[in-house]
């Protein structure tokens, strides 16, 4: 296992055929009688379905080369046990990109209005909040910032998954070994100020808050890069168990599990905070055009959704990872890590939803059938990655730091 050639278990190829199964099946139905229904409503909720999921995923899987990037100019050597695993994961961005785009262009030339209501130049001219925001809101705009904010996220991923392949070819003299590290924290550097730029400011105003788009919050972009960062190192947890369970991480162990632990638990509650001093401020405000937002969804149809998502996503975790052996049982992490995927999931299906359906909404078949479609090609591909990709960076300078690890 040192030399990383991991083979997949047949458990796990028959969960991840079973989901893309059922996913694809989901898909294509959905396609048939929603896409080219003919009935506006259908086909809304079919593109304002693949936008939450094709958003969702590709956040939380560049969530992962945050969490390395974050590591490494913390010197966390700690990390460098499963390093490999986030790494992998942040391979899947070029893929969910793709996905985002062409979902893009599919909303854009289907005239989806009903998700962004800026698409309706008529609506425009008449509406002059929407004018003046129209500098921004525009198809040209939006998507031509959105290609080249994903090029930026890929190209910065392959470059420090590329630094990090070099430790995998002779050991480091500590010059050599001081050369490297500076070299990875400069674009480790660059990595987070992009994500900050983006990911934490205009990204989300363009690609969620704007189908909503006579509302704004200044907290929106942290409270969606929170919610899906914390969704990312789940899933990291997740891959790693799952090596572990199945003897690959031979240098993983309870400490590196404990501290993921405590990253989940958290980032749980710093959600938290964001959920409520958003939604605080808005209310004791109480300004028209900003609790309409909320009045739909703690008030309307969907104040079920409002409420379970609070629960799932702080409740839970945050009474069962109180403690500290809780967070060193690997089932109980295991569980929660679950629980906070399909949450924020959630989360986001209530961030997309009242802004393109309204009132009229469905949470059925298609819904869940795409999020298990998407769920299986996560797995799928991160499974292709582990069986060709090196789990150990041997030579790392830090790698001994991440042996002798221990949680206090």
């Amino acid at each position: 296992m040192l030399q990383g050639q991991f083979q997949l278990t047949t458990n796990y190829k028959k969960t991840t055929s079973l989901f893309l199964g059922l996913g694809s099946i989901a898909l294509l139905v959905g396609i048939f009688t929603l896409a080219f229904s003919g009935n506006e409503h259908s086909q809304t909720r079919f593109w304002a379905v693949l936008l939450q999921n094709s958003t969702y995923f590709l956040l939380i899987t560049n969530a992962s080369m945050f969490f390395i990037c974050i590591t490494t100019l913390a010197m966390g050597g700690w990390q460098v046990s499963f390093r490999r695993v986030p790494e992998i994961i942040s391979t899947l961005v070029p893929v969910y990109s793709l996905l985002l785009l062409i979902v893009f262009i599919g909303i854009f030339t289907g005239h989806q209005h009903h998700i962004y209501h800026w698409l309706d130049k008529a609506h425009v001219e008449h509406d002059e909040i929407l004018k003046w925001k129209s500098p921004f809101l525009n198809p040209t705009f939006f998507f031509v910032w959105s290609v080249i904010v994903l090029i930026a996220w890929i190209a910065l991923g392959k470059k420090m998954r590329s630094l990090s392949s070099q430790c995998d070819n002779q050991p480091m003299t500590a010059t050599e070994g001081k050369k490297w590290i500076f070299t990875n924290t400069v674009w480790a550097s660059l990595f987070i100020v992009t994500m900050g730029l983006t990911t934490a400011s205009t990204i989300p105003w363009l690609w969620l808050m704007s189908i909503d788009a006579h509302w704004y919050s200044t907290m929106y972009s942290w409270y969606t890069f929170i919610s899906t960062f914390v969704a990312g190192v789940s899933l990291i947890l997740l891959i790693t168990a799952y090596l572990k369970k199945n003897d690959a991480l031979p240098y993983y162990n309870i400490e590196h599990q404990h501290d993921l632990g405590k990253f989940m638990f958290a980032f749980s509650i710093f959600w938290t905070y964001l959920w409520f001093s958003q939604y605080m401020l808005i209310w004791y405000a109480n300004i028209p055009e900003e609790t309409t937002y909320f009045k739909v969804r703690q008030q309307g149809p969907y104040a079920f959704i409002f409420y379970f998502n609070l629960v799932i996503n702080f409740l839970v975790p945050f009474l069962i990872l109180m403690t500290k052996d809780a967070k060193r049982k690997l089932d109980t992490l295991i569980f929660i890590a679950f629980l906070i995927i399909f949450g924020h999931w959630m989360d986001f299906y209530q961030m997309v939803m009242p802004g393109a359906l309204g009132a009229d909404y469905t949470l059925s078949w298609f819904e869940f059938g795409v999020f298990f479609f998407y769920c299986g090609l996560t797995m799928f591909l991160i499974g292709k990655k582990l069986t060709t990709t090196k789990l150990l960076p041997t030579y790392h300078p830090f790698l001994k730091e991440s042996i002798i690890h221990k949680t206090f």
